[in-house]
C-alpha cells in the first residue's frame, strides 16, 4: 500500500473504467453464445425428426461457420424449437400431475385412501354403528398408512 499524503490508498488501478465495462461485455457474450450452443445442441440431439447425417450436418455448420450457423439454425427451427419445448414441459407436467393424483388417492390398492376411510368412519359414527373411541381408532389407522 502506498501512502499519498498520509493518507493511505487501498486500491489503484491502471484498468480504466470503460475497460472493465467493456471486458463485462465480452465475458457476458462469451456466456451467450455457449448457452446458445447448448440451447441449439440440445435441441438438434433430441429431435427424433432428424437422421444422423443431419445432425452431424448441422453440428459441423454450427462449429465451423459459428455465427452465420447458429442464426441460420434459429432462423430455420426457431419457432419449432419454442414448440417442441411447451410440449416436452406440458408432457413432464402432466406426468408429474398423474403421478400426484395416483400417490394422493392411493389408487394402486383399490382403496378410498386416509380421507375417505375418515369420511366412512365419521357416517358410521354419526349413524351410531361405531362409538367415538372406535372412530378415533380407525381414524389412527388411516392416518398411520
Amino acid at each position: 500500500m502506498s501512502s499519498i499524503g498520509g493518507v493511505m490508498t487501498l486500491a489503484q488501478s491502471d484498468y480504466p473504467f470503460l475497460d472493465v465495462i467493456w471486458t463485462m461485455l465480452v465475458f457476458f457474450g462469451w456466456v451467450v453464445w455457449f448457452w446458445m450452443l447448448i440451447v441449439i445442441f440440445g435441441d438438434l440431439f433430441h429431435r427424433s425428426d432428424v437422421s444422423g447425417w443431419g445432425k452431424a450436418g448441422w453440428t459441423v455448420f454450427v462449429l465451423v461457420l459459428p455465427f452465420v450457423g447458429v442464426l441460420v439454425y434459429l432462423i430455420a427451427q426457431g419457432k419449432h424449437m419454442g414448440e417442441r419445448r411447451r410440449s416436452e414441459a406440458a408432457s413432464t407436467q402432466k406426468q408429474f400431475d398423474d403421478y400426484v393424483r395416483s400417490v394422493a388417492a392411493n389408487g394402486d390398492k383399490g382403496d378410498k385412501g386416509a380421507a375417505g376411510q375418515i369420511a366412512e368412519a365419521k357416517k358410521l359414527l354419526d349413524t351410531g354403528a361405531i362409538n367415538a373411541e372406535e372412530y378415533e381408532s380407525l381414524k389412527a389407522k388411516a392416518l398411520a398408512r
